[in-house]
């Protein structure tokens, strides 16, 4: 078994690499410091086709494979993991449920402008009760199935890029029989209604919102996959690219720290010597090395098995639990190998270890809620 990545995956990677350093890594700062998404960031991954790596060419993608696809989030994570957390999200819970599970007419309307970049996708799958600010408990969101439309009617507590995305994702339960759906629903619907951005701790240039939708009629087409499979269909196979998603940007913000880290030990002198010689340091930086190519080789073979068909819901559950437990812990131990610059943001250290923290947490997959220790101990 030979551990190397293909001639084509390490060529995406060293494209990827130039474009992270010269575009995204640019203005992470600023952007997390605003909370602001940027389109043009957004637009130029479409235009290198970075949207639709996991679709086929007939529908505007690269007909790549999810290998290149982790490989990207990596780069990508390296300098923002808001960043790679905006394409994973497009791309693990908006288009790839459209492609899995719409209809052609989705697929050619809907999925055609997600897979190029020229639209954005939103998602909300934890469809889950919320207080709200008065302390009010909100009404889960509803779907009731009525002479070919579907009638959304509640609160969705957790939707990605609410107010900015073109198209969304959302779970909603059956009024008829409880079981969980999921529908496409198009920016602009009536009575659609976005709430201000949450404010988070981590990938802060991501933006969340609760949704209400009050009435709102979409055609009875609009329903992803049947009625009939609930919630072990769509949302379920979601989970394992999402997983897969959480779990490579997790690897990506080790190694991002870890570079910091290393490249500030070479530089920083004490009494005339480098830090990087002194030997506590060089078993904070070798941990951190294992943590993260151990989180790494995690990944690929759970990209290898679903590229390849095989059970994946275990590979990706252990990707996703111990890639974002050892991005944690790099992060942290990066920040203690800066000393008191680590918790300074110009040197940028302290938003990798936030964004490690959201990404362990259910914000990582996008507010998705996954049992996964029953995923790690299935066999």
């Amino acid at each position: 078994m030979r551990f190397q990545l293909a001639e084509e995956v390490e060529m995406t990677r060293s494209v990827l690499r130039e474009f992270a350093r010269e575009k995204v890594a640019l203005g992470a700062i600023a952007r997390d410091e605003a909370q602001a998404l940027d389109f043009t960031i957004f637009r130029q991954m479409g235009e290198l086709g970075l949207t639709g790596i996991l679709f086929p060419e007939r529908y505007g993608g690269a007909g790549g494979d999810t290998i290149t696809y982790t490989a990207v989030l990596e780069e990508l994570a390296k300098v923002c993991a808001s960043t790679a957390a905006i394409l994973a999200m497009h791309t693990a819970y908006a288009a790839w449920p459209i492609y899995q599970f719409g209809n052609s007419r989705l697929r050619e309307e809907m999925l055609v402008p997600l897979a190029q970049g020229t639209q954005l996708g939103g998602a909300g799958l934890a469809n889950v009760s919320q207080r709200m600010e008065d302390g009010a408990l909100a009404k889960p969101l509803l779907a009731d199935e009525r002479e070919g439309h579907i009638r959304l009617q509640g609160t969705h507590p957790l939707v990605l890029f609410g107010g900015h995305a073109d198209v969304y994702v959302l779970a909603a339960r059956l009024a008829s029989t409880g079981k969980t759906n999921v529908f496409v629903l198009l920016n602009g619907t009536a009575g659609l209604q976005v709430n201000p951005p949450m404010s988070k701790l981590g990938l802060r240039s991501m933006p969340m919102s609760a949704v209400v939708l009050q009435g709102c009629e979409i055609p009875i087409e609009q329903r992803l996959g049947k009625s009939s499979r609930g919630p072990t269909g769509a949302t379920s196979k979601m989970a394992l690219l999402g997983q897969l998603s959480a779990a490579a940007i997790s690897v990506g913000i080790a190694q991002g720290a870890l570079e910091e880290a290393a490249a500030y030990a070479k530089a920083r002198k004490q009494f005339g010597v480098t830090i990087s010689r002194q030997q506590g340091i060089l078993f904070k930086l070798a941990d951190m090395s294992v943590r993260t190519d151990a989180a790494r080789l995690l990944v690929y073979d759970a990209a290898w098995r679903l590229d390849t068909g095989l059970e994946a819901v275990r590979a990706c559950a252990i990707a996703r639990r111990y890639a974002a437990e050892a991005a944690v812990a790099v992060t942290t131990e990066a920040v203690q190998v800066l000393g008191g610059y680590g918790y300074m943001r110009e040197y940028q250290l302290e938003r990798y270890m936030r964004d490690a923290k959201c990404m362990e947490s259910e914000l990582g997959l996008g507010g998705m809620v996954v049992n996964e220790d029953a995923r790690i101990l299935s066999q």
